[in-house]
């Protein structure tokens, strides 16, 4: 089987977690010609409406939505998972099996509990996939250590101050249409589940609010946050917005 070498991999601790914190910067990158790929920790089981098995169906539409190279699901316990050694190693299998320049992962501080733990998770074990004596294999083959150059975190819920922007003008109907893949989740008024906070008819439109708000700072019609614990460099004053 040929070996995918990705630019980027983000990761989600649940399904439509990527897809609403940055969906619209890797609709942007794949468009630059970057490849992608999007790791899910779970199934997102444990939420309100819609169910396990639902969630797999939505979340392949929304990968061809979006364009990625491929989507993978590493199936952890939905509000369980641990930042633990046996969790770290089978994301840090996927790191050195795709072999990525940049990592996206859930934000550092959220609502719910499995955002800030698979932050934590995937950036522990960014920096242990760099580590040639933490040994792991794919296929009975054993991997090279393979350490990304950055991580970053996409903001969720909590409106953390970013610690930069990324323009995602003209790629926000792109990311509204990878989320509305996730019908289950989102408002209709034809579903009897139970109303949760991102069900709820407005929903939809304070994501494309925020991204408006966001890009308003830099100048541009919408942009998606990140935050980072690595300084960021640039080349000249003229790359600042």
């Amino acid at each position: 089987m040929k070996e995918i070498k990705l630019d980027i991999l983000a990761f989600g601790a649940h399904p439509d977690d990527v897809e609403l914190g940055c969906g619209g910067t890797i609709a942007k990158e794949i468009s630059n010609g970057k490849s992608v790929g999007i790791i899910d920790l779970t199934r997102g089981e444990l939420g309100t409406r819609g169910s396990a098995e639902i969630r797999d169906s939505e979340s392949s539409i929304a990968s061809k939505v979006l364009g990625v190279a491929l989507r993978e699901n590493l199936n952890f316990k939905d509000g369980f998972f641990l930042n633990d050694k046996s969790h770290q190693l089978k994301v840090i299998e996927c790191i050195r099996k795709y072999k990525p320049e940049i990592v996206l992962c859930n934000a550092q501080d959220d609502r719910h509990i499995d955002h800030p733990k698979g932050a934590s998770l995937v950036s522990d074990s960014c920096f242990l996939s760099g580590l040639k004596k933490v040994e792991t294999n794919d296929l009975n083959k054993d991997q090279l250590a393979w350490r990304p150059k950055a991580v970053y975190h996409y903001i969720q819920w909590k409106n953390s101050n970013p610690d930069f922007l990324v323009d995602i003008s003209g790629y926000v109907d792109l990311k509204l249409d990878s989320i509305k893949a996730y019908k289950s989740q989102f408002f209709d008024p034809s579903n009897n589940e139970p109303e949760t906070l991102i069900s709820k008819k407005n929903f939809l439109n304070d994501v494309i609010n925020r991204s408006a708000d966001l890009g308003r700072l830099i100048g541009v019609d919408n942009a998606e946050g990140f935050t980072t614990n690595r300084v960021i460099g640039i080349n000249n004053l003229n790359d600042i917005k």
